[in-house]
C-alpha cells in the first residue's frame, strides 16, 4: 500500500542513531547564539537552517562535521543542555516516534565549565522534563542517553565510566563518533573492555567513511552489538550469477543479528550513495540483516524519521510490511532492559501497526 507522510508520522517507530547536537532545532541555536553572542554564518533563522543543511550537503564527512561548531557552541551550560534535550524528545514524539536514544559526547561541552557529571545530569533531567510534558501532551515516548567518547581524542576510561556509574539513570548505551578514517575503534579497546567487564551494551560507529576494517575491528576486536551506520558491508558482498554472496564478515555480522544503524540521508550527503534508490539498505534488509533506520542528524539533513522512511517507501515501493519490520528490528536492537522492549513491540509498535492496517 502506497503511504502519505502523515500516515507515516502517525505510525509507532524507534530511533536509535540520533545525536543530540545534531537535531537541535536551528530557531534554538539562533536564540541562544544570540545570548551568549556567538556568531552565526547567517541572518536569520530560517536562514541559518538552509546553511547547515547546504554545508553538511557536501559530499564529505569532514564538511559535515563543521556543522557542529555552532550547534556545540551554544550546549555549554547546563541550562542549555537541558533545554536541547527536552526539545530533542518532544520533537522526537511529535514525529510518532515511541522510543528515542539521544548519544552524544559530554567531553565536548565542557568550554564553560561544566562538569562531566554536571553534563550528564543536565541531559538527563531534560529527557526527564520532555518525557513528562509529552505525557501530557498524550504523547508517551521513552527517551535514554548514549554516551560517545571522540574517536580523534587520546582514548581514556572517563566516559566508560561514568556510562557504568548512570546506567540505571537515564545512560542505556556507550558509543564512538567522529572522523573515522585513520582512528580505528581499537584505539578505545580498553574502554570496550571496561564496559564488558561491567556487563554494559555500546555501539560503534563504523563502515560509514572508512570500509570493511573498521567494521571488522568493530565487531570481532571491540565487541559491537550494534555498528553505526555499517552501509559499507555491502563491500563484503559479491554479485554471482546464483545470487549475492556473503563474505564472512557480512555473513557473522547478519548471522549474529548486529543491528545496523542505517541513516539514509546523511549516506547520501556524505557520499556513501548517490540517491534513495541505491542506498544499501535495501539489499542488507533482503538480505536478512537487522537493519534499522534513523536519522543521525535531523538538523543538518533537514529530516526526521517519518521522512526518512517516505524516502524508502518511494525509492523501493516500501509499505508497512516493510516500515513495521524496520521498526521491529530497532526494537530489538534498543538498549534498554528486555521487559521494556517486549512491552514496547507488545503494546504500542505491533497495537499500531496493526491499527494503520485496518484503517
Amino acid at each position: 500500500m502506497s503511504l502519505t507522510l502523515d500516515e507515516i508520522r502517525a505510525l509507532p517507530k524507534v530511533a536509535l542513531h540520533d545525536h543530540l547536537d545534531g537535531g537541535v532545532r536551528a530557531s534554538t541555536v539562533w536564540e541562544l547564539s544570540l545570548e551568549i553572542g556567538h556568531p552565526l554564518p547567517a541572518s536569520s533563522p530560517e536562514g541559518l537552517a538552509d546553511w547547515f543543511y547546504d554545508q553538511a550537503n557536501s559530499g564529505s564527512l569532514v564538511s559535515y562535521l563543521e556543522t557542529f561548531v555552532h550547534t556545540l557552541a551554544v550546549m555549554q551550560t547546563p541550562e542549555n543542555l537541558r533545554r536541547v534535550a527536552r526539545e530533542f524528545v518532544l520533537d522526537q514524539a511529535a514525529d510518532g516516534v515511541v522510543y528515542a536514544e539521544a548519544r552524544w559526547a559530554p567531553t565536548q561541552h565542557l568550554s564553560e565549565g561544566m562538569t562531566l557529571v554536571q553534563a550528564v545530569e543536565a541531559v538527563r533531567d531534560g529527557l526527564d522534563e520532555g518525557m513528562a510534558a509529552c505525557v501530557a501532551l498524550g504523547r508517551p515516548i521513552e527517551a535514554r542517553q548514549i554516551l560517545t567518547s571522540m574517536r580523534m581524542d587520546e582514548p581514556s576510561l572517563d566516559i566508560a565510566e561514568l556510562v557504568v556509574a548512570y546506567r540505571h539513570d537515564s545512560v542505556c548505551g556507550f558509543d564512538i563518533a567522529g572522523a573515522e578514517d585513520g582512528f580505528p575503534p581499537s584505539r578505545f579497546l580498553e574502554a570496550f573492555t571496561y564496559l564488558r567487564q561491567h556487563n554494559v551494551a555500546y555501539t560503534i560507529h563504523a563502515g560509514e567513511a572508512f570500509g570493511l576494517p573498521s567494521i571488522w575491528e568493530a565487531v570481532q576486536v571491540c565487541g559491537a552489538a550494534r555498528l553505526g551506520h555499517g552501509a559499507r558491508l555491502v563491500e563484503d558482498l559479491t554479485e554471482t550469477p546464483d545470487g549475492v554472496q556473503l563474505g564472512d564478515l557480512a555473513r557473522f555480522v547478519r548471522d549474529q543479528r548486529i543491528t545496523l544503524e542505517l541513516c539514509p540521508t546523511s549516506n547520501l550527503m556524505t557520499g556513501i550513495c548517490a540517491s534513495y534508490a541505491e542506498h544499501p539498505i535495501d539489499l542488507l534488509f533482503r538480505l536478512g540483516f537487522r537493519t534499522t533506520v534513523s536519522c543521525d542528524n535531523r538538523l543538518m539533513s533537514r529530516t526526521t524519521l517519518s521522512e526518512e522512511f517516505a524516502h524508502l517507501c518511494e525509492a523501493f515501493g516500501y509499505g508497512l510490511p516493510e516500515l513495521r519490520a524496520f521498526t521491529l528490528n530497532a526494537a530489538k536492537g534498543a538498549f534498554v532492559d528486555f521487559e521494556v522492549r517486549q512491552a514496547l513491540i507488545r503494546d504500542v509498535i505491533l497495537p499500531g501497526f496493526a491499527e494503520a492496517a485496518t484503517s
